[in-house]
C-alpha cells in the first residue's frame, strides 16, 4: 500500500474548507491513517520545503505556509500518489479544472488549497517529517 502526505494549506483552513476537502478524499476511497492540525514555524517550513531553496517563489511560499494553521493527513491506498494528484489538479489553481480541489478551493500561487506528495520518495520523507512517531 502506498502512502502520501496531504497538507491543507492556510488559505483553505482560513476559508473553512477543511471538512469539504477531507470529504473529497473519503469519497475517493482513500484511507486516512494520520491527521493533525498545527501551526508551522519558519524553521519547520524551511526544513520541509528545502528542495525549493533558492527558487524565485521560495520566500513567498515559506511566508504563506507560516501565515496560519495547516491540516496534515496521511492517506493510504493503491496508487494513492497518482490518484490524489488527479483529484487535486494542477499546482496552479488558475489551470486547475473545476471539480478538482485546487480548481474549486485554490485562488493563486501559493494559495492553492493543498500540498500533496509528488513521488514515493518525497512521500516517505514528508510522511515521516510530520508523523515521525507513527509506525504506519
Amino acid at each position: 500500500m502506498e502512502r502520501t502526505l496531504i497538507i491543507i494549506k492556510p488559505d483553505a483552513v482560513r476559508d473553512r474548507h477543511i471538512g469539504e476537502i477531507i470529504s473529497r478524499f473519503e469519497k475517493g476511497n482513500f484511507n486516512i491513517i494520520g491527521l493533525k492540525m498545527l501551526k508551522l514555524s519558519r524553521e519547520e517550513c524551511e526544513n520541509f520545503y528545502y528542495v525549493h531553496y533558492g527558487k524565485e517563489f521560495y520566500e513567498r511560499l515559506i511566508n504563506f505556509m507560516i501565515s496560519g494553521e495547516v491540516v496534515c493527513m496521511v492517506l493510504e491506498g493503491e496508487g494513492v500518489i497518482k490518484r490524489v494528484r488527479d483529484l487535486i489538479g494542477p499546482t496552479n489553481p488558475k489551470e486547475a479544472p473545476k471539480g478538482t480541489i485546487r480548481g474549486d478551493f485554490g485562488s493563486q500561487m501559493p494559495a492553492n488549497a493543498v500540498h500533496a506528495s509528488d513521488s514515493l520518495e518525497s512521500a516517505k520523507f514528508e510522511v515521516n517529517f510530520f508523523f515521525p512517531d507513527k509506525s504506519f
